[in-house]
């Protein structure tokens, strides 16, 4: 592998002016100036911002008609059907508008496809199951924004629809009552990042608001944070209002589901953090619908009886397990494809496929290939004469814009910037390689497939005491959009020989005049080749706290280092 190349963000003139008006050390006032946040009111909402900053929902164009349509049905008592994704965004905004639903008198019910047979979105014959179910409103989640047909066909039946979605539209919207979507270059909603949980906690408090019950609104702010880190969404603006206010909220939590989840996660005893999101309680949501059991996750959010909810709980684990098995083997069957056909030497854009790849986890492998090889990355599944493909990309290349232009070899495709889906004939995977890989090509620089550790400035680690740690407090929740800080210390002395634990990690003594701290270098156990006790390095390193016997204490966490 090449080394990565350490691209470090120039000083600011805005900096020492905002360290001067905040009162705060430099080094974090130059973070947030990096994050372009360069005004004090910016970096005081940054930094301090609460749940009274949240913008008006009305903001979004349709919400007054889908507040309207809805308050009707629920005069009414029709039937309500909500239309869901099986990933941890959908599962989670259908569970939220659900309950909302109940509690202002709806009758609500819900459908949520299965990620290994019916696939991805609303389909045209999907209609038949409002009907079925004696729906006459049937609202999406997290999906929905190019069901054009579908809307059609459920109003010629009677069936209204509302979408509420975040995806890009196709090239026209649903005839729906209201389509609600801060993507959508008419919204009028000044927060376009925000994922599904987002657009569906948006109607809810809409729905709460007019009903007079708006005490109500913050309990669902924790599965809104679970969705919105799951979902990769950047956590700027008011996904990180959504998700800083769900972390407090998780630790006093009444839903016995939710609470045997985090139970089982090993976070009944300590705090959690926005890593235990997206890496513990998302995936074992996740794991329901990628080994198609996505009723499981919805199950258990609306269970009482303790029995159940441990059951479901297990069963959660059990397929996460599952998945992590299954994945590890398309990884490493995939991987040992590119390296021994040099397949990233000859393409910017890697696409592999077998029809043996588990479909509801390729997506997780394409990241981690893409992690590897620092290109875009999709991979498919073969079955019935159809390709069933997911992507990831690294940040410079946004591969739905790729696909786009593409569109003429798929069936369907969709997804964000970065994390894409599609369908294709198997047998017209030929044509569309031929098609993507000259475009990757011309669009794709060299530059851009380098291994780059964005570092945020220099610290000296005797910079690193009780005041800086305070405010670096501040600036969680950490994701995209706000990286974990990235800092450089140069002439840093090894003073212990390191040592490697659980045989992938190594851990040793680091000192830069006078001030010693542990440093940890995560999958890093190869580095003992290259450094030991009294070597002189420099690090780049993001600041990680632990507890041990009660007690507070401050690590550095090794992105790379040199000698």
């Amino acid at each position: 592998m090449n080394p990565a190349v350490w691209v470090v963000h120039p000083p600011r003139a805005e900096t020492d002016a905002l360290a001067q008006a905040l009162d705060i050390p430099p080094a974090i006032a130059r973070v947030l100036v990096n994050r372009k946040i360069v005004t004090e009111e910016a970096a005081r909402d940054f930094l301090f911002g609460d749940v009274n900053k949240l913008h008006d929902p009305y903001l979004m164009k349709g919400m007054d008609k889908a507040v309207a349509r809805i308050g009707q049905a629920i005069d009414r008592g029709e039937k309500i059907l909500i239309f869901g994704d099986y990933d941890v965004d959908g599962v989670l905004s259908t569970v939220m508008l659900k309950k909302a639903l109940t509690t202002l008198g709806a009758k609500a019910d819900y459908f949520i496809p299965e990620r290994l047979t019916d696939g991805y979105g609303i389909k045209d014959e999907h209609v038949r199951i409002p009907i079925e179910r004696g729906a006459s409103l049937v609202i999406s989640v997290d999906c929905g924004i190019k069901s054009v047909e579908f809307t059609a066909r459920a109003k010629e039946q009677g069936v209204d629809v509302i979408i509420t979605d975040h995806h890009r539209p196709g090239d026209s919207l649903p005839d729906a009552v209201a389509v609600l979507d801060p993507v959508l270059a008419d919204s009028g909603y000044p927060d376009p990042g925000l994922a599904g949980v987002g657009v569906a906690f948006k109607l809810i408090q809409a729905l709460l608001a007019k009903a007079g019950r708006s005490a109500g609104l913050a309990h669902y702010l924790k599965l809104v944070a679970i969705g919105t880190v799951a979902d990769v969404a950047e956590l700027k603006g008011e996904n990180r209002l959504f998700v800083k206010n769900g972390l407090k909220g998780l630790r006093n939590v009444s839903n016995p589901g939710l609470r045997s989840l985090i139970e089982a996660c090993g976070l009944g005893r300590r705090k959690i953090s926005e890593g235990d999101l997206g890496f513990r309680i998302g995936p074992r949501i996740n794991a329901a619908g990628r080994m198609g059991m996505t009723d499981l996750a919805v199950r258990l959010f609306f269970a009482d009886d303790p029995a159940e909810t441990l059951a479901l709980v297990q069963k959660l684990d059990d397929l996460n397990a599952l998945r992590q098995k299954t994945e590890e083997k398309i990884f490493n069957e995939a991987r040992e494809r590119v390296e021994d056909r040099g397949l990233d030497k000859k393409y910017k854009c890697l696409v592999l496929g077998s029809p043996d790849w588990h479909r509801g986890v390729i997506g997780i492998v394409a990241s981690k290939l893409k992690d590897r090889f620092n290109r875009p990355v999709l991979l498919f599944h073969y079955e019935n004469g159809k390709a069933h493909g997911s992507g990831r990309s690294i940040s410079e290349v946004p591969l739905i814009d790729l696909l786009e232009d593409c569109k003429s070899h798929f069936l369907s495709y969709g997804g964000h910037r970065l994390a894409v889906g599609c369908t294709l004939p198997t047998d017209g995977m030929a044509a569309f390689k031929a098609a993507l890989n000259p475009l990757a090509e011309a669009r794709i620089d060299e530059d851009s497939l380098k291994k780059k550790i964005k570092i945020d400035g220099p610290l000296e680690l005797s910079a690193v005491d009780e005041r800086f740690m305070s405010t670096f407090a501040l600036l969680v929740p950490f994701g995209v959009g706000n990286p974990k800080p990235l800092f450089m210390a140069d002439n840093v002395e090894i003073i212990s020989e390191p040592q490697v634990l659980q045989g992938k990690h190594l851990k040793f003594l680091a000192r830069q005049d006078g001030r010693v701290l542990e440093a940890l270098g995560w999958d890093k156990a190869d580095w003992r080749h290259i450094v030991r006790r009294g070597s002189r390095v420099s690090l780049a390193f993001s600041i990680m706290t632990s507890e041990y016997l009660g007690e507070q204490r401050t690590n550095l966490s090794i992105e790379d280092l040199r000698v």
